[in-house]
């Protein structure tokens, strides 16, 4: 019991940390005019992923180099940046979905594996044409949503007052997001045999797999070069 207790309050850390950041950025945003925190907030996201991916690349020295640099650019234009906020966010919420609508959609080519058709190849090995033909349009429905939570996070920053933006940017991303898996989940229940319609879990498992996959990959070409 002990290891499924620990799974599970880390899972619940995870939620009140998302849903405490998702909180805090909504008030730096739309709630006061300046704020370093808004500021240190909004630049988080990056600088963890931009740092992980300097530590286990080969090229470590160098990377972390180049990080200094960009902090102490960072630190010169640190007034301006607690200034203007919502533009950080901005960037961050429309430039994310839009890059995820990119990387979704670049698979549907022709001589492409779609995108949740490979996360299948993890989970079952095996795919058969029914879960082929199904994955290929949840990766459609993926682009499209990504697309058009795209758009409408532009339309909304632009023409729209800041806290209506915030609200679907901050707020509502994560209830989004989760009733887009729901309800995938549910049609994957009415339209696909019991064998080939894994759960959730699946899904992320197969999705962190790939993703080790390709940096190990990655780094071990990088040491080759070397």
């Amino acid at each position: 019991m002990k290891p499924h207790f620990a799974r599970a309050a880390r899972g619940l850390a995870v939620v009140m940390l998302v849903v405490a950041w998702a909180a805090a950025a909504h008030y730096t945003t739309a709630l006061v005019d300046a704020s370093s925190w808004g500021a240190l907030l909004g630049l988080a996201p990056f600088a963890l992923i931009a740092g992980g991916f300097a530590w286990r690349s080969p090229r470590r020295a160098l990377l972390l180099a180049l990080l200094a640099v960009a902090a102490a650019a960072l630190a010169l234009v640190w007034p301006i940046l607690a200034h203007n906020v919502g533009w950080m966010y901005f960037v961050q919420h429309a430039g994310t979905n839009a890059l995820l609508c990119i990387a979704f959609g670049r698979t549907l080519g022709d001589g492409h594996v779609p995108m949740c058709t490979r996360i299948a190849e993890i989970t079952h090995g095996r795919v058969s044409a029914a879960l082929a033909r199904y994955t290929r349009q949840v990766t459609v429905a993926w682009t499209l949503y990504f697309g058009v939570t795209a758009v409408a996070s532009a339309a909304l920053f632009a023409f729209g007052p800041l806290a209506a933006w915030s609200t679907f940017a901050n707020l509502l991303t994560i209830p989004l997001v989760t009733t887009m898996f729901a309800a995938e989940y549910v049609v994957r229940c009415r339209v696909l045999s019991r064998e080939d319609r894994g759960s959730i879990l699946d899904a992320v498992r197969a999705y962190r797999q790939s993703s080790g996959d390709a940096a190990r990959a990655s780094a071990a070409f990088s040491a080759a070069e070397r």
